[in-house]
């Protein structure tokens, strides 16, 4: 194992270097939380990809391939699918808006008072999702290095809080793209060719599994509706998400580069399933589905290999945790912090944003790691996350963004009823019955169409500023001339 821990180290040692080099260019509070909105395609696809293809999708969708067959690939298929509708309806306009959060534009939409609940909400998804991705370093490191779960969910976590808060977006940024490169390589290159030929070619494994295996919709109906309905529609409104979408240098960037993502994550659902399923053959017995990826990799593949493709395990959680990390930190200090102080409408110069954002990811960071050592159940913390984000915020932004005669009640009624619906509903159900989402999304609905039309249309001077931001005008940035040009638009 001595070569496969020799790649691990200089990968994780390549993390904090990219770090560093990120601090020298966050300068200024755009440098800092949007990476000066200055990708160019290849670099934002990549970083798209990256956080949107985490370890649920990476060591989940081989689990769900080993369980179902290539019907588990239909997990990461409604992430791709949420990332192409995002990219080809709405980023655009997302990305001329010029803003740091979802809540900031609420406001913009409805004339203010939408932020601060909205972003209660935002935050709480966002912090179980950085709390979830945190806790998969523990999988990870036990099987490199047979590693107590705390002392490993310590080590990833703080690798990651270094990182994010040395440079932000920039430092992200650019781990990003390296994990985005070392996932395609690990898992698309090689561990997908590898398991397929161990397990004796598709003409064998369809001999030795059920035909349901290779049933497209296997793993059934309403379970495929649930996941289009949470993820899918979850990607449209979640803050990491749009985040990297305000990275993008234009319009046609966000666009078009969000397509190219979204495309691959479809390969990155299809190729999961298959090695689930090559790993069934191998290992008929698994005592528990997720372990089929940690399994084929550790007997499978030679050294060196193995510890490409564990690295690639690593930076699918690592994209996907700094990723919502930055999110809940930019959520909690712009959205909520800022405006219990009362300071929304006053900035501060470029130094003092900076450094507040960078306090606020090292906080929110050590919080993360804190609750991951004291969390057992993942996936119920996780189901949490998106049937809140999903039933509170779903309807008020797309609403928002598609129907003009909403209004700031009916998106206050939308998000309370939809959240309180949700968590109680949840109560009764159980935390992962498909039901609270369902009704929670309805209630949702009702309650933003109901108190729209009831109350008075929003000011036809903000819907009016609402038209210029869409169209990219009026927005003025807060950080003065661009930074010097770096080279990433390629």
């Amino acid at each position: 194992m001595a070569v496969d821990y020799a790649v691990i180290v200089v990968y994780l040692a390549a993390m904090l270097g990219m770090g560093w080099w990120g601090m020298r260019r966050a300068k200024s509070k755009s440098e800092f939380l949007v990476a000066g909105r200055r990708l160019g395609p290849s670099m934002y696809s990549g970083t798209m990809a990256a956080i949107v293809l985490g370890g649920a999708s990476t060591i989940g969708g081989v689990g769900l391939g080993y369980k179902y067959g290539l019907s588990g690939a239909w997990m990461v298929f409604a992430i791709g699918l949420g990332l192409l509708a995002l990219s080809v309806f709405f980023s655009a306009r997302i990305a001329r808006l010029k803003v740091y959060t979802v809540s900031e534009m609420l406001d913009l939409r409805y004339g203010g008072k939408a932020g601060l609940i909205s972003g209660v909400v935002m935050w709480a998804y966002t912090l179980m999702l950085a709390v979830t991705s945190t806790i998969a370093y523990a999988t990870i490191f036990d099987v490199l290095f047979d590693m107590n779960r705390t002392v490993a969910i310590i080590l990833g976590g703080s690798i990651v809080v270094a990182y994010s808060t040395l440079g932000g977006m920039w430092s992200i940024t650019l781990t990003d793209m390296v994990q985005f490169v070392v996932k395609t390589i690990g898992v698309l290159l090689l561990l997908l060719p590898i398991a397929v030929v161990k397990a004796g070619g598709f003409s064998e494994m369809k001999a030795k599994l059920p035909t349901e295996y290779f049933d497209p919709l296997g793993i059934g109906g309403e379970t495929i509706f649930t996941y289009v309905l949470i993820y899918t529609f979850g990607m449209l409104i979640g803050q990491d998400i749009w985040q990297r979408v305000f990275t993008a240098r234009s319009d046609k960037v966000a666009r078009y580069g969000g397509t190219v993502a979204g495309t691959y994550c479809l390969v990155y659902a299809l190729a999961g399933a298959v090695i689930g399923t090559a790993a069934k053959v191998l290992y008929p017995t698994l005592p528990n589905a997720d372990d089929a990826f940690a399994t084929i990799v550790k007997d499978e593949l030679p050294m060196g290999v193995r510890g490409l493709v564990l690295a690639a395990a690593l930076a699918a959680v690592m994209s996907t945790s700094s990723g919502a990390l930055i999110a809940c930190a930019t959520v909690a200090n712009n959205d909520i912090w800022s405006r219990l102080r009362g300071l929304a409408s006053r900035g501060g110069d470029d130094h003092d944003e900076v450094r507040s954002n960078r306090a606020f990811i090292l906080v929110m960071g050590v919080g993360v790691i804190c609750i991951a050592i004291a969390l057992n159940n993942v996936i119920e913390a996780l189901t949490v996350a998106y049937n809140l984000l999903v039933g509170g915020l779903l309807v008020p932004i797309l609403g928002g963004l598609l129907w003009k005669r909403g209004t700031v009640y009916g998106a206050l009624a939308s998000i309370t009823v939809g959240g309180v619906a949700v968590i109680g509903l949840m109560a009764w159900y159980g935390i992962l019955a498909n039901e609270p989402v369902y009704y929670g999304l309805l209630l949702s609905l009702a309650a933003y169409v109901i108190v729209s039309l009831a109350t008075k249309p929003t000011d036809a001077a903000v819907l009016a500023y609402w038209r210029e931001r869409l169209a990219g005008r009026g927005a003025e940035e807060e950080e003065g001339a661009p930074a010097e040009p770096v080279a990433v638009s390629s």
